[in-house]
Parts: structure tokens; C-alpha cells; sequence
């Protein structure tokens, strides 16, 4: 993967590539939207299918595609940002989404939904993210959360 300036760049770089990997492998236009996530989903179920966990660098790369993608969209529809932040109980910094005071893990979430299965569904997930943030960050509802902003 290039140098990025930011981890915010390089995941928007991630994002963008899901999106074109989503089109040309997949057949599913990702438009950044809340609704795209259960395509994604759908996208997941698939690369885990045909994911050989034993392949570190094949998992990671995947990992970074479709995590980048959800925290894109949980970035542009909350107001969130990025940083590297060292996870819980870990030793490894990792990128990190901080939107309304909450720190969410949008790669570890891809990690667990390709390597445990479908009980870890991304729909589910932000589902709950959704639902916990509207009650500390409400939405007027009038903005596009495809916007970029």
C-alpha cells in the first residue's frame, strides 16, 4: 500500500478501492450510503467463502478494503474522524473512529465478520451503532450522508 499523509487518507484510499472492487468483482455499486452496508454484507459472505485464513496478507488486505469502507460511511454519516488509537487490552495501534465521544473499531468488526462468520454481520453492527449514536449525535435528517461531509 502507498504513503499516505494521514490515516485518514489512507483509509479514504481503502474505500475507494472497495467501491471499485465491489463494481467490477461483485456486480454492487457501494455509494457510501447507510443502505450500501447491507451489500456489503452480502460482499463479505462471499470473500469469506473464498478466504484462506492461513494467508495473513491476503486477510489483511481484504481486512483494510471493506473496513475502510465501513468507516467511511459510519465517518460521513456521523460526523467522525480518524486516528490510530491502540485497541483495548491490545499492543497494536489501530485505525480508530471517533465520532460523539465513542471510539468504534471498524476493521476489527470486518476482521470478525471474515474470520468467525456471519453471527458477526456488518448490517447488524451498524445497526447498533445507529442506534446508540442517534441518542447522543440526532440527525436533522436533512443531510446526504453520501455528501463527504
Amino acid at each position: 500500500m502507498a504513503d499516505f499523509d494521514s490515516i485518514a487518507d489512507m483509509m479514504q484510499s481503502c474505500a475507494d478501492q472497495a467501491v471499485r472492487t465491489a463494481r467490477d468483482r461483485f456486480g454492487f455499486e457501494l455509494d457510501y450510503s447507510e443502505q450500501s452496508i447491507e451489500s456489503l454484507e452480502t460482499i463479505l459472505a462471499s470473500v469469506s467463502v473464498n478466504l484462506n485464513l492461513l494467508e495473513n496478507d491476503k486477510v489483511e488486505e481484504q481486512v483494510k478494503l471493506w473496513g475502510g469502507y465501513l468507516g467511511e460511511v459510519v465517518r460521513r454519516y456521523w460526523n467522525g474522524g480518524w486516528d490510530l488509537i491502540q485497541y483495548p487490552g491490545g499492543t497494536a495501534a489501530v485505525p480508530t473512529l471517533l465520532v460523539s465521544g465513542s471510539q468504534l473499531y471498524p476493521l476489527l468488526k470486518v476482521y470478525r465478520r471474515l474470520t468467525m462468520g456471519d453471527g458477526e454481520n456488518v448490517w447488524k453492527f451498524y445497526e447498533q451503532i445507529r442506534n446508540r449514536l442517534a441518542t447522543v449525535h440526532p440527525l436533522d435528517g436533512t443531510r446526504d450522508a453520501a455528501d463527504g461531509q
